[in-house]
């Protein structure tokens, strides 16, 4: 089922969450330290009941509270998402003491989540994962514990978050299938992380894992089925990045056109300079349909439809491809003094790059596209050949 429009209710609370994110959200995120969590943030969108909407909203609702505060706080907007990400594991596959111990601080904003999956040499290819879990039979519980050994990389949040989702190998040679997630406390022994100084300020770590202490407890899902959990919370949130993207695009878009309408060029406004509305216009084309296909995206994923894979991959790569775009001749249009720091698009200048990399690069979103249509080819031949 696509989403072509929105209903009013939806609409009118964008709007509100626009306004939350402008009038007490960004003055929290300009006060915060660059690099570092802030702390203070995350507690107002517990206290604005944000985060509870992590886990008990479907993925559109996630997607338009995503896009509703980049629009106006893109660290307002990335808070949200990493308390999500680092906590969707934990609410969809935790045990009930799992989720009891850190979902409702989490909600409030009082306790800070991370999601490990990535690794110096395991980015893009997730099942050439590198830590090790190996059984430690001498520390008390025989098989069912394990000792962590090895290093994470990029991973947001750390090293400030309060716990991780920790994915390791518990199998040796067995690809994805031998992974298993973790829920890793921060003041487990054995466990350390430095700051990562990136293009744009955000809280980004590497962690080191030195024969750090894991039970059964400790466990997302089951053991050598850490895969799936990741792929789960990817398929959820890839559409989101989507939403983060469409809001940065749109945040551009909005700027443009108040620039070009109040800037004198060549005895007019530059609006009235056809070079100039044209590429407007394709600002505004571009930034639509990715929003229709994020929501699409969504929408599916709701539903429980089949194809949920290649519509989160194709959401994720034609959004933030398009915001990179959008965001590129926004600056143009505007010239130098977007280029100063400080300013609307500078900001999200440097903001806009990542996304096209993280929770699965553009290239990887292509391949996941492909191998789902030819998947679905294959099937679909060997049913009418049956």
């Amino acid at each position: 089922m696509t989403a072509f429009s929105l209903e009013p209710a939806q609409l009118t609370w964008c709007e509100e969450l626009r306004a939350l994110a402008a009038e007490r959200l960004r003055p929290l995120a300009e006060k915060g330290e660059p690099g570092r969590v802030n702390r203070a943030l995350v507690a107002e969108l517990g206290a604005l009941g944000l985060l509870p909407r992590l886990f008990t909203s479907g993925a559109l609702d996630l997607c338009l509270m995503r896009e509703s505060l980049a629009h106006a706080c893109t660290e307002a907007e990335t808070a949200l998402a990493l308390q999500g990400l680092g906590a969707h594991p934990v609410h969809a596959h935790g045990t009930e003491a799992q989720r009891a111990r850190w979902l409702p601080r989490v909600s409030e904003g009082t306790a800070v989540a991370a999601f490990a999956l990535s690794e110096p040499d395991a980015g893009s290819d997730a099942a050439a994962l590198s830590l090790r879990a190996e059984p430690d039979a001498g520390y008390g519980a025989g098989p069912s514990v394990w000792r962590l050994t090895g290093e994470k990389c990029w991973i947001s949040n750390a090293p400030e978050a309060d716990f991780y989702t920790v994915f390791a190998r518990t199998t040796p040679g067995a690809g994805a299938r031998g992974v298993t997630a973790f829920l890793v406390p921060a003041d487990r022994p054995g466990l350390s992380g430095t700051p990562l100084d990136m293009l744009s300020p955000h809280p980004v770590g590497a962690l080191a894992f030195d024969a750090v202490p894991v039970t059964a407890d400790d466990v997302l899902g089951e053991p050598d089925r850490g895969f799936r959990v990741a792929m789960d919370t990817l398929n959820l949130f890839r559409p989101s990045v989507g939403a983060f993207a469409v809001g940065m695009a749109q945040a551009a878009l909005d700027a443009t056109l108040a620039h070009t309408t109040a800037r004198d060029a060549f005895g007019g406004k530059l609006r009235d300079l056809q070079a100039v509305s044209h590429q407007v216009a394709e600002l505004a084309l571009r930034t639509e349909a990715a929003r229709l296909m994020v929501y699409a995206a969504a929408t599916a994923y709701d539903a429980g439809a089949p194809d949920v894979p290649r519509r989160a991959a194709m959401a994720k790569l034609l959004a933030t491809e398009t915001a990179q775009y959008v965001v590129d001749k926004a600056v143009q249009l505007h010239g130098a003094r977007a280029l100063r720091r400080g300013h609307l698009l500078e900001h999200l200048y440097r903001e806009v790059r990542a996304p096209r990399i993280y929770e699965g690069a553009s290239e990887v979103q292509r391949g996941i596209i492909a191998k789902e249509l030819y998947r679905t080819l294959d099937a679909t031949t060997k049913e009418a050949g049956a």
